[in-house]
């Protein structure tokens, strides 16, 4: 078989410097514009724009009305050439905004295989990972970086540089100031812990031995009355060394915002 023939709509509006790769579908009165590339199968929706300096990869969907790869909302932004990097598999849906970066070379990163709902915004120099799900009318302010795996809830603000760890769960209509540990479930307002993710968790697959020693990692930090070092002490000399042990004590130890307490 060869390989799938794109489809242009005569109406679309595609600058000369972009690069298109096989099979690729644009509808009606969209624009991509310069220094723009698209992966081999991605669909780009009616009046969809690509702004400019953005790589999206294969078999991506660009729903109607989104606004990519446009200028970043910051002040300290001069006009500089940075980036927007997109994965593949990767959907956006309608009318969701993605800026690309403030400071000259530096990029937004999406992951592969991510789903980002109607409205959402992703600012500035975000990092999204792989197999997140970012639901209706988030909005993630700059720097804001998202680990693999991980779900926010819709209508749900992000505070700039906020890290939330992979694996974890942001329920909907939340208000995040600060950094979320991995494998965590949050909500409410003002959001606060609420446990494990465990269903999350056993739909990726992690044992009973995992989730358990991930309860008692949660017992500590936030059902004692230790201080965050003394449970990080305290996880230290009494959990296995597991790896997902060690991804929880690093994320906590780096925190330079703090987490969710």
């Amino acid at each position: 078989m060869g390989m799938p023939v794109s489809r242009i709509d005569a109406r679309a509006v595609i600058d000369e410097n972009a690069r298109l790769g096989d099979g690729v579908i644009v509808g009606p009165f969209a624009v991509i514009g310069p220094g723009v590339t698209i992966g081999d199968g991605t669909k780009i929706g009616p009046a969809a724009f690509i702004e400019k300096d953005t790589t999206i990869g294969k078999d991506c969907f660009v729903a109607h009305g989104a606004v990519v790869g446009s200028d970043p909302q910051d002040l300290k932004y001069n006009g500089e050439r940075t980036l927007l990097t997109i994965g593949d598999r990767t959907t956006i849906r309608e009318f969701a905004t993605v800026n690309r970066a403030a400071g000259a070379g530096e990029a937004t990163t999406i992951g592969n295989d991510v789903l980002i709902m109607a409205y959402v915004h992703i600012a500035h120099n975000c990092i999204i990972g792989d197999n997140v799900v970012i639901v209706n009318a988030v909005s993630l302010a700059g720097h804001v970086e998202v680990g693999e795996c991980a779900i926010i809830g819709g209508v749900t603000p992000v505070h700039q540089f906020v890290r939330i760890g992979k694996y974890s769960f942001v329920g909907g209509a939340s208000r995040i100031s600060k950094d979320v540990p991995p494998y965590f479930k949050v909500a409410g307002i003002p959001t606060r812990p609420i446990e494990v993710n465990t269903v999350g968790l056993q739909r990726h697959g992690f044992s009973e031995e995992a989730l358990s020693q991930l309860r008692q990692c949660y017992r500590l930090l936030y059902l004692s009355d230790l201080n965050t070092t003394q449970a990080l002490s305290r996880i230290r000399a009494e959990m296995p060394t597991s790896e997902e042990t060690k991804t929880l004590v690093a994320f906590v130890e780096s925190s330079s915002r703090g987490i969710l307490k």
